[in-house]
């Protein structure tokens, strides 16, 4: 996942204080993991030494997540979650009903990382469902495109802060 130029990322103090203590700590564990590559080196002949291969693997996914972290945090913009009901926005959790569904669906709209600890559902507000609902009011009905080319229909119920739990 990289974070294009123009796009910000929405997040509340608490949820960039726990990325960037995650970014911290893999940053600060980057010499342990030099360190088991170049003991596994040691061992010998590099081709049929799974333990070097795995070290390497496990540094190329640490980097991976130094570098998306890095990103994310760069673009984010930090504040406080919405406090006006009504009108989904990111930070808000939204109820909706898709056309031709007597059943409601609740969830947040904000990034994966900002909605990682919970249980609720998370949808981008760069997702199709996302870019829909922005700025709807409750009562709105609005129309986007589904993978498969058609269209959905989906009516925002009621917008309201999110509130950790």
């Amino acid at each position: 996942m990289t974070v294009s130029e123009n796009q910000v990322t929405w997040l509340t103090q608490e949820a960039y204080d726990r990325l960037k203590h995650e970014l911290d700590e893999l940053i600060e564990n980057r010499p342990v993991i030099a360190a088991e590559i170049n003991a596994r080196r040691e061992e010998g002949d590099l081709r049929e030494n799974g333990g070097y291969h795995a070290a390497r693997e496990e540094q190329g996914k640490q980097e991976a997540r130094i570098r998306q972290l890095q990103e994310l945090l760069r673009a984010a913009k930090v504040g406080e979650a919405p406090t006006t009901n009504g009108i989904a926005a990111p930070g808000m959790v939204l109820t909706v009903r898709y056309e031709g569904d007597d059943e409601t669906e609740e969830f947040l709209l904000a990034t994966r990382e900002e909605g990682a600890h919970g249980a609720m559902e998370v949808y981008s507000p760069n997702s199709p469902l996302g870019k829909a609902l922005l700025g709807a009011k409750d009562g709105d009905t609005r129309e986007y495109e589904l993978p498969n080319g058609n269209s959905q229909k989906v009516t925002l119920i009621k917008a309201v802060p999110y509130k950790a739990a």
